[in-house]
């Protein structure tokens, strides 16, 4: 019996999968088979994340390398030093404008204010001593009287012309320029009727002073006094600390010895050029802001106090002798046909109130440490501005005494005698008045210089001080961006 052999036994039938009739390609199935692609519906509700978040997290990638960290400190470094150097800037501009305005803007303009009130003080005392002198006026009288509307009326369109941001100071100003006419109108009628022996024109001046004191001097004394607040308020903008400034100074510096600390943890080198240069830069912005704004309210100070302060009391009081010379004069012209409801002359009473005001009460009008003379003198801060002052004292004393002796030779009803003891050449009220005025006014001056420079060096202290910040700022970023950069170029 014979066996087939084995190497021509038959084959065994294929496997379905190698049997499988050929047909088009499918798509495979199974673990190797590819994802099918997303609809367009589903791409379009897939959330999409947005281009800040998506930097926040290269951010984050970048800060977990040392490089990152570096770069990222040193982007915060150049931020610091540059927002402390515009902070600078922006605050000392303001306060160096407003040191600008205390010395040529509001101090000027409350000086013209001042001078306002006085010039219109003066011109109402002069109209009544012209009155008091009879029909025939004298012509340096006129023309002091002349000079004195022609002076106020100049100063009211300067002041219209530099208040415009002052709603009130522009209605007061409006106000004098209405009356202003009214009252120089009622001067010439009583300078006509007093020509032709008419009694009218005591009645016209006793008004026209009524206008002067009840329209035209409480709104230059409201003109002055708004004048003066926004004095106040600039030198307060002006010596305001910059803490701004400061805070973000301390920071930047706090952060470039935190940097350079750590530097010289992770390297065991001591220095970093770049950030030592930046903060070398930020420590003289921070010193020159201290030092430079302690300079510049030390001036203010000094012009405030000896020189706008000095300035404020001394007007009062030229205003005060003012007044107490109208005062004094229209007692003459009115002979008693104003009373106060006591009984007692009005002008004569108020006379003397003012004449408390300047000097004080006493026998023979002893200073006392509230009047307008002892006041001005105390602020004087060298013999310059004192000996006028003192000179004012004696001379308004020597005033008092010469009054007392007109008032009694008027109230015994010998008028003829007392008239040249108030409006004579020598020996007069009149002259004592004028030797105060003129001594008051030479006080003013030394004042005035004294102001101008104190408000000069604060201003001084401040220039140039936000330029160099700005610069010295950008020198520091550059230096911080250039110590960074050495650090970095050692991981390349």
């Amino acid at each position: 019996m014979s066996n087939p052999p084995t190497g021509s036994a038959r084959p065994s039938a294929p496997t379905a999968e190698r049997t499988a009739p050929a047909g088009p390609p499918g798509p495979r199935t199974g673990p190797l088979a590819p994802a099918s692609p997303a609809s367009p519906a589903s791409s379009e509700n897939a959330p999409r994340r947005k281009a800040w978040s998506e930097g926040l997290d290269r951010v984050r990638t970048a800060a977990t390398t040392e490089p990152g960290r570096l770069r990222v400190i040193g982007a915060v470094l150049a931020v610091l030093v540059l927002a402390f150097g515009a902070v600078t800037a922006w605050q000392v501009t303001e306060r160096a404008t407003a040191a600008g305005s205390v010395k040529d803007r509001s101090q000027p303009l409350s000086a013209n204010a001042a001078d306002i009130y006085r010039s219109l003080a003066d011109a109402d005392a002069t109209a009544a001593g012209g009155f008091l002198a009879g029909g025939q006026e004298p012509r340096e009288v006129r023309r002091r009287y002349e000079r004195d509307i022609g002076h106020a009326s100049d100063l009211l369109v300067k002041a219209g012309a530099n208040t415009s941001g002052s709603r009130a100071a522009r209605d007061q100003i409006t106000k004098l320029n209405r009356q202003l006419p009214f009252y120089t109108g009622y001067i010439e009628s009583a300078r006509a009727n007093n020509r032709q022996g008419l009694p009218l024109g005591g009645a016209y001046l006793r008004y026209a002073s009524e206008t002067m004191r009840g329209e035209l001097l409480p709104a230059a004394s409201k003109l002055y006094e708004t004048e003066t607040a926004r004095l106040d308020s600039d030198y307060g903008d002006a010596k305001s600390w910059p803490w701004a400034a400061t805070g973000v100074g301390l920071l930047a510096l706090g952060a470039l010895g935190w940097a350079q600390r750590r530097n010289y943890r992770r390297t065991n080198r001591v220095f970093n050029r770049g950030l030592l240069a930046a903060t070398a830069a930020s420590t003289v912005v921070l010193l020159w802001l201290v030092v430079g704004h302690s300079l510049a309210r030390s001036g203010l100070n000094e012009s405030s106090t000896h020189g706008a302060q000095s300035l404020h009391v001394l007007n009062e009081a030229r205003i005060g002798t003012l007044q107490a010379r109208g005062d004094e004069n229209l007692t003459l012209v009115a002979r008693g046909a104003v009373l106060t409801p006591g009984g007692d002359d009005a002008y004569e009473v108020s006379y003397k109130a003012g004449m408390r005001r300047l000097v004080g009460s006493g026998a023979e009008g002893a200073a006392a440490a509230d009047s307008l003379l002892d006041r001005a003198k105390d602020l004087a801060d060298d013999p310059k501005g004192s000996a006028p002052v003192a000179r004012a004292l004696d001379g308004v004393r020597e005033w008092q005494r010469r009054h007392a002796d007109a008032r009694a030779k008027d109230d015994s009803g010998d008028y003829d005698h007392a008239l040249p003891k108030v409006i004579g050449a020598k020996d007069s009220t009149g002259e004592s008045f004028d030797r105060v005025d003129d001594e008051l006014a030479a006080a003013v001056r030394h004042e005035q210089d004294e102001f101008d420079r104190a408000a000069g060096d604060g201003r001084g202290a401040l220039e140039w001080m936000a330029a160099g910040a700005v610069v010295l700022a950008v020198l520091g970023a550059a230096g911080t961006v250039l110590g960074i950069g050495r650090r970095l170029s050692e991981y390349r």
